[in-house]
């Protein structure tokens, strides 16, 4: 027979095991990511909306395609492909600019929405701690975001190429090649570019998770002037725009060097070996940024531990 002092470290052992169990059964992350999708319904209606108006907008341009398509076909090669392609990197650069904004105001009020409406206050009563709810909501932006952009952009992109193809075999001009109009190949570097855009702009997001938790009101404005008092004060004082160019290279500084752009003047990305993720991920503002990141989401953490709401 087993004596208590025995028994005591096999129940407590049993405990923990069936905590384990208990916590994988109910994923409180994968939930929480969930309910970030469940309440910012933003996140892919925003790309859906932008998608709908690119379409139509590309509807309307078909109009007169065919005559247009013979005077380009007059063109050298790489002439023919720019004009061609023109459309397509639109769209893709309008989503990549898209995904930029609907994160910066969807992280503005992941954590002040809730101590607005006092919803906090239910949501801290369940078991789920204040890491998991801020790394979920900095989860969104930089990653189911980028990839709900993604696919809407590719469904995009091919609903213009079905138009567009329709149109010119009406008129008895071939559509465009694979050659004049690579997709894949554009995919994959969209698909790089939004990685790489994510990972630069993760100490942007994380700033403005620690505004969404801190903030009273006005949470654009608790973000935004900070900087651009830093920038006044040390333009009126020293003359010097450093912190300007600091704040232009974290929104821009990732395209140099994530991409070999060879010094054109219209950087356009026509071969893989354009594509540098080694020069990339050894570029020390990455390294620095993301410890910021990391510096800014542990304080976000700590301020909504402590913050009730508003």
């Amino acid at each position: 027979m087993n004596n208590p002092s025995e028994a005591a470290p096999e129940f407590a052992l049993e405990s923990q095991a069936n905590s384990a169990v208990r916590e994988r059964a109910t994923s409180p992350f994968y939930w929480s990511l969930r309910r970030e999708l469940w309440e910012n319904r933003s996140i892919y209606l925003a790309p859906l909306i932008v998608a709908v108006v690119q379409i139509f907008g590309f509807a309307i341009s078909i109009i007169g395609q065919a005559e247009r398509r013979r005077a380009v076909l007059l063109l050298d090669p790489a002439q023919q492909r720019a004009r061609i392609e023109q459309p397509y990197d639109l769209a893709a650069a309008i989503m990549i600019f898209t995904v930029f904004i609907v994160g910066t105001f969807y992280c503005l009020d992941a954590l002040y929405g809730e101590r607005r409406d006092r919803t906090v206050l239910f949501w801290k009563s369940l078991p789920v701690s204040d890491l998991t709810t801020v790394l979920s909501k900095l989860t969104a932006p930089l990653l189911v975001l980028p990839a709900i952009a993604f696919a809407v952009t590719v469904c995009t992109q091919l609903i213009m190429v079905l138009m567009s193809t329709a149109v010119l075999l009406a008129h008895g001009v071939a559509p465009a090649t694979w050659a004049q109009l690579p997709l894949p190949f554009g995919w994959l570097v969209m698909l790089y570019g939004l990685a790489a855009i994510s990972l630069w702009h993760a100490p942007i997001y994380g700033w403005l998770l620690v505004v969404s938790a801190s903030a009273r009101r006005a949470t654009f404005l608790c973000a935004v002037l900070p900087l651009f008092a830093i920038g006044a004060f040390e333009r009126i004082t020293f003359g010097t725009a450093y912190f300007s160019r600091f704040v232009q290279y974290r929104l821009m500084g990732f395209a140099p060097q994530a991409f070999d752009f060879a010094g054109q003047r219209h950087p356009q990305i026509h071969s893989l070996a354009q594509l540098t993720p080694g020069r990339y991920l050894s570029t020390p503002g990455l390294w620095l940024g993301l410890i910021v990141a990391g510096v800014f989401v542990g304080a976000a953490i700590r301020v909504r531990r402590y913050k009730g709401p508003i």
